[in-house]
């Protein structure tokens, strides 16, 4: 049963990777639509998968409950070890494109609230943003 949980949450990560890496490549493009488009698809594949992720640690948590004084090494057989390297490289992949992303929307971001204060000026009125008074390029003059 663990093995089969294992190589399920697996093929989930590996799809959650590859949606990432789209996302990452359509910011590249300024293709947001298909951005946008994609976005529920991927919240469901992360949703089973931290739902695979609990089985996985239910499974876990059985073994070690029926044999408590063997060691988890000891437990799991040769074809279990093979795939959680494989859970945990993922894992470890997915981090890494995940920085990527974010690095990316935070650029992205940071540009757009750029643009838009050069646009519209705003000024602070204690912790309230409110638009200055003073315009920027795009003041109208009678």
């Amino acid at each position: 049963m663990l093995s089969h949980q294992l190589q399920s949450a697996i093929k989930n990560l590996e799809t959650i990777i590859n949606l990432t890496q789209q996302d990452i490549d359509d910011i590249k493009q300024a293709r947001h639509d298909a951005l946008f488009e994609r976005m529920k698809t991927k919240e469901e594949f992360i949703l089973t998968f931290e739902t695979k992720k609990s089985l996985i640690d239910n499974e876990i948590a059985k073994l070690i409950e029926n044999s408590p004084s063997v060691g988890l090494a000891e437990l799991l057989s040769e074809e279990q070890h093979l795939l959680l390297e494989e859970f945990k490289s993922n894992l470890s992949e997915l981090k890494n494109v995940n920085k990527r992303l974010a690095r990316m929307v935070l650029s992205v971001s940071e540009f757009y609230n750029s643009l838009l204060s050069k646009m519209l000026p705003t000024e602070m009125q204690g912790y309230k943003s409110v638009r200055s008074k003073t315009g920027g390029f795009m003041e109208l003059r009678a």
